[in-house]
């Protein structure tokens, strides 16, 4: 430890530990700005693609739109809405959820907790494997799967909710492993040394530890899955009309709706002006995107809730 001679000055002092830690400083400066330009740089296409979904989108979203299907729609008509499409988008989605949450929570527990050899290395493996999947293939899957039981040609909002949590399980997998592995393993010990069983300990210690990077890692995997559109286009089609039933009958989606908005174009005006181009499709799909939009900022808040209550008060 250096020390400083008693006659050196205050003044002395203070510029000799400006001159020690101006390197310091200077690194810290350049640091905070490197961290501050990375912050810009990251939000800006974020509030890019929102001030342009917002602005192209919020003319037409409005209640009707809102409750209303596309049913006996059909050119530049100025009606139809996005109902069908919000339906059928909850459901495939909440279902495929209700797939791959307890598949990828409870792989994920026996890899942290109970994994060990060659069959978790191979699970690994195989899981690592799947997250690189690419979505179209899952359709593939899923579809080829459903055929062979039911037939081909089969379209229904269950084999895209299948198709769907091909894509979720492993996103879900990855994050509940690392969230697990997060987890102080004194308070396993603690737990155990209490003559709590093992199965005990994982659900009363672990997951109510773990609880909220779970739900996030959970809101990652939705997301991830509830924009696709190619699987969904091979699984459950196309359709203009309401069906509130997952296995029976095709099912409109929000991603496939804006997909075939924007596939229709500029149209003619229904009025039958000359020269008349609408863009009324343009319009649907700008809405349908807000729309998406803010179903997935419903369906975090509504984690951050479920995360806020469930989420252990005091692990001291």
């Amino acid at each position: 430890m250096t020390t400083i001679a008693p006659e050196v000055g205050n003044s002395e002092l203070r510029a000799l530990l400006k001159y020690v830690d101006k390197r310091r400083h200077r690194k810290n400066r350049i640091m905070k700005w490197l961290v501050v330009a990375a912050f810009v740089l990251a939000m800006a296409p974020l509030l890019s693609v929102s001030w342009t979904v917002i602005s192209y989108g919020i003319e037409r979203f409005n209640a009707y739109f809102l409750t209303h299907s596309m049913r006996g729609v059909y050119g530049g008509m100025d009606a139809g809405g996005v109902y069908h499409a919000i339906v059928g988008t909850i459901e495939i989605t909440l279902f495929a959820a209700l797939i791959s949450v307890p598949v990828g929570l409870l792989t994920a527990i026996y890899l942290v907790e109970y994994g060990r050899g060659r069959l978790a290395r191979w699970v690994t493996f195989f899981v690592d494997v799947m997250t690189g999947i690419p979505s179209i293939v899952a359709g593939l899957f899923a579809y080829a799967l459903f055929a062979v039981i039911l037939g081909p040609g089969v379209r229904m909002g269950a084999v895209g909710s299948v198709a769907l949590s091909v894509l979720m399980i492993p996103v879900v997998v990855r994050s509940s492993e690392e969230m697990l592995r997060l987890v102080p393993n004194e308070l396993r010990e603690a737990a155990l040394a209490l003559g709590a069983p093992r199965w005990i300990v994982v659900i009363k210690v672990v997951l109510r530890t773990a609880v909220a990077g779970i739900v996030t890692g959970v809101m990652i995997a939705v997301g991830r899955v509830i924009g696709e559109t190619a699987p969904l286009l091979i699984t459950v089609g196309v359709i203009d009309s309401i069906n509130f039933n997952l296995f029976d009958g095709r099912m409109m989606t929000l991603p496939v709706y804006v997909y075939g908005q924007f596939q229709q174009g500029l149209v003619p005006c229904t009025e039958g002006q000359a020269n008349c181009i609408a863009t009324v499709a343009y319009d649907r799909a700008w809405a349908g995107a807000l729309t998406l939009i803010l179903i997935v900022m419903l369906l975090n808040l509504v984690a951050r809730l479920v995360t806020r209550f469930f989420a252990p008060k005091n692990l001291g």
